[in-house]
């Protein structure tokens, strides 16, 4: 099909459009980059610096120097890895459960798990709930309440749903039972599902914040995200108090750089992991299986 002149004019106007927000939305993840590396003596004489002349690596040494931001650190890896777990081990348990029709009562659990996709507690409800199982002021009251979703239960049971029940028959007869379908067969071939379930879980766990709000009191068990929401109002709590927040200063080390070099440590696990996992995305759940 031969353009026109109004095609051309269209998909170069198009292409010019998208490059302009493209740029627009990068700016600021670019901003924030290069304000981190920034050496601290030059943006003190400059301030806003899109081109530094040098680069220094002074807010990310004080950082992770600092106990808290440390504490931090193993708090939300702690969540991220233990939470992700755990979360996709009953995901997949109760999963696989509701995908066998054999099982008594699986249309009433289906429709409890689908009506907690369709309506919301809200925040009273699950406080209490953690009150009386005694979890406030802990890392598992993180956990434990949100270890799966109805929405992922039901996405993944239409995943299991699709697998051939020949693969489940075949294995019967060499001697598997319900776990040794479960861990043989299914969870093998579940390996795309369960990337991408993996990574959703992950990012949740490691952007924790709200609840972290509502149930955590204590300083020394709060999130990373928790901590960066404390480090816009008061730079001195990434240390943990005033003493630290005055070795900064006397290091000349401006506040601005030390915020932007957080925000890049809260933000580079997950682009870390995020590359290992994206194979799995587009790959064919049934590849090498046997086809109904």
């Amino acid at each position: 099909m031969v353009e026109n002149k109004g095609d051309r004019a269209f998909n170069v106007f198009n292409i010019l459009l998208l490059t302009l927000i493209g740029l627009v939305t990068l700016f600021p993840l670019y901003y924030v980059l290069v304000v981190s590396f920034t050496d601290p003596s030059e943006f003190i004489r400059n301030k806003a610096t899109l081109f530094p002349h040098k680069w220094s690596l002074a807010s990310y040494k004080y950082l992770l120097s600092t106990g808290a931001f440390i504490r931090a650190i193993g708090n939300s890896a702690f969540l991220a890895t233990v939470g992700t777990v755990l979360s996709l081990f009953v995901t997949s348990c109760l999963s696989y459960a509701l995908s066998r029709r054999r099982l008594q009562g699986r249309r009433l659990v289906l429709l409890l798990i689908l009506l907690t996709t369709l309506f919301n507690p809200g925040i009273i409800p699950p406080y209490l709930l953690v009150r009386d199982l005694h979890l406030i002021n802990s890392i598992w009251s993180l956990i434990l309440p949100v270890l799966t979703s109805g929405w992922y239960v039901l996405l993944m049971k239409g995943f299991f749903d699709s697998i051939p029940s020949s693969l489940e028959e075949a294995a019967r007869i060499d001697g598997c039972n319900d776990i040794g379908v479960w861990w043989r067969i299914i969870l093998p071939l579940s390996l795309p599902s369960l990337a991408a379930f993996g990574l959703f879980y992950a990012v949740a766990y490691w952007n924790t914040f709200f609840t972290a709000l509502l149930y955590i009191n204590d300083f020394g068990k709060q999130p990373l995200q928790v901590l960066l929401q404390n480090m816009l109002i008061d730079s001195s709590t990434a240390s943990g108090g005033s003493a630290a927040a005055e070795m900064a200063a006397e290091q000349q080390i401006p506040t601005e750089t030390l915020k932007m070099a957080a925000v890049v440590i809260a933000t580079v696990p997950i682009l870390c992991v995020y590359p290992f996992l994206q194979k799995h995305f587009a790959k064919g759940a049934m590849v090498g299986s046997v086809k109904e």
